[in-house]
């Protein structure tokens, strides 16, 4: 065979591969384009966010810009807002029927239909970000979320993180557990049921919907992200109570979900960039969520008359103990919820006491009268 042949079978060899990739979350999906004799993969990314919104939205755009640039152009990935074409929470499904290759989103919001998805963004006095991170990448975490989803043709990973959350804005104040009684209040995970366990009414809504219905009665109170985040959103407008500590989200997992054929049909070099950067945009979110957030809660106190307030520590110890009493009965309902229980639950008890020693007596320190 001649070496031109050789080149000539060699290339559309790789055309064919790449072809085969960018179609292969089922007919949906769009085939490949051609530049400058290279195939182009093009793959649709939807989320759940309002565009560029401070936070997961701007992470999932880096991500998107990440992979083009460590590519050279051979793989683009086209980001779709919530609602440009899927709903905000109807991400899950379009890539799991192929309708988008990829997602990004927060896994509690499948609470609905895949209970113990909820421990892979955050569940009430759970893992810190550092040791969320921790728990996925050497406790087993990311063998429980991958077998959690497989049914689904989906393949989860971490991709940003928004960091400790705040506990919420509230149009009254909260001096007792009686004060949470017939609250209507946007909580989604297992801390709305917290909620309503103490007499409030959880509320689902996706985030951009958050605004208006705090406006307009349909909500009480509703919690978010933390003060960048929020503060974009337009919160403080309508609400001035902000609360804290965020006992319901101690950790803010951004999921970037994958069609699972259509990740495994990539070529190697280009799995390994998509995957790297939502990795590398784990460490790279959570540096600028603190950042903005401790400035924005600078903002947010100083220039748009927002008082911070702290839930008191009778109210918390209430919080604590139903907690603990959702995570004991969610255990049971099934064998994967129950060992991804366990597996969390141990997690926290090796990391905690580090976490004690080296932060909590440190910051102790460090801050007396600072």
């Amino acid at each position: 065979m001649s070496e031109t042949r050789a080149k000539r079978d060699s290339d559309m060899s790789r055309r064919a591969l790449l072809g085969g990739s960018a179609v292969a979350g089922g007919a949906a999906l769009a085939a490949p384009a051609l530049a400058q004799d290279k195939a182009t993969i093009e793959w649709k990314m939807v989320t759940s966010w309002p565009k560029n919104l401070p936070g997961p939205g701007v992470t999932a755009q880096r991500i998107v810009d990440q992979v083009a640039r460590m590519s050279g152009g051979l793989f683009r990935i086209r980001l779709y807002a919530a609602g440009e074409l899927v709903p905000a929470l109807g991400v899950f499904d379009a890539v799991s029927a192929g309708t988008a290759q990829m997602a990004h989103t927060a896994s509690f919001f499948w609470q609905g239909k895949i209970p113990a998805s909820v421990f892979f963004t955050a569940i009430p006095f759970g893992l810190l970000p550092h040791e969320h991170i921790t728990w996925i990448e050497r406790g087993g975490g990311q063998a429980l979320w991958d077998e959690l989803y497989a049914p689904f043709g989906v393949k989860p990973v971490m991709a940003g993180n928004t960091g400790v959350q705040m506990g919420g804005w509230f149009k009254k104040d909260i001096n007792s557990v009686d004060d949470l009684s017939g609250l209507k209040i946007r909580m989604p995970g297992l801390g709305g049921e917290v909620m309503r366990r103490l007499g409030a009414t959880p509320v689902g809504l996706p985030p951009a919907e958050l605004f208006q219905a705090l406006q307009s009665g349909v909500l009480d109170a509703t919690e978010f992200l933390g003060p960048w985040s929020d503060r974009a959103m337009g919160f403080h407008k309508v609400a001035k109570n902000y609360y804290s500590p965020g006992f319901h989200e101690p950790n803010g997992t951004g999921e970037a979900l994958f069609n699972q054929v259509a990740l495994e049909g990539l070529p190697d070099e280009l799995r390994a960039i998509v995957l790297e950067a939502c990795r590398a945009e784990n460490g790279r979110a959570l540096a600028e969520s603190d950042w903005e957030n401790a400035g924005s809660l600078k903002l947010l106190q100083e220039e748009d008359g927002v008082t911070v307030k702290a839930y008191p520590d009778d109210v918390l110890e209430v919080l604590r103990t139903t907690a603990a009493t959702v995570l004991s009965e969610f255990a049971d309902k099934d064998e994967i919820g129950q060992r991804i229980y366990d597996s969390h639950r141990a997690a926290r008890a090796r990391l905690a006491p580090w976490s004690d020693v080296a932060m909590r007596r440190f910051l102790s320190a460090r801050d007396t009268n600072a």
